[in-house]
């Protein structure tokens, strides 16, 4: 590290032994740049879940902010509304709003489930 800050110091100018006086910002360069990067990804990530939510179709089983699994049953793009059919045997449905489901999980089938006839 003393090698590194020696070629440091005397690329700028300085004394041997004694810091460029850039180097005292760099923590701070560092966690701008963290941050920045934080924005972009979470950014991004709400961007997929809009197109998401605006390719919402009957049949998709999606997951909502509370944990409730259920089956996009119908849609009314008006009032922003979602009913899903949560269980198949009670035909137990809710109305939810499209901005609780947070994760579309599939279209007609879950990955690695299986219909057995």
């Amino acid at each position: 590290m003393s090698l590194w800050l020696t070629l440091l110091a005397q690329a700028d100018g300085t004394q041997q032994g004694g810091a460029p006086s850039w180097f005292q910002f760099l923590p701070f360069i560092l966690l701008g740049l963290m941050v920045v990067m934080f924005m972009r990804t979470s950014a991004r990530q709400k961007r997929e879940l809009q197109n998401a939510l605006s390719s919402l179709k009957k049949n998709d089983k999606v997951v909502t902010s509370a944990g409730i699994l259920g089956v996009v049953v119908a849609l009314k793009e008006n009032e922003d509304e979602v009913t899903l059919k949560t269980d198949d045997a009670s035909n137990t449905r809710i109305r939810v709003l499209k901005s609780s489901i947070v994760k579309i999980v599939s279209g007609d089938q879950t990955t690695g489930e299986t219909k057995t006839s």
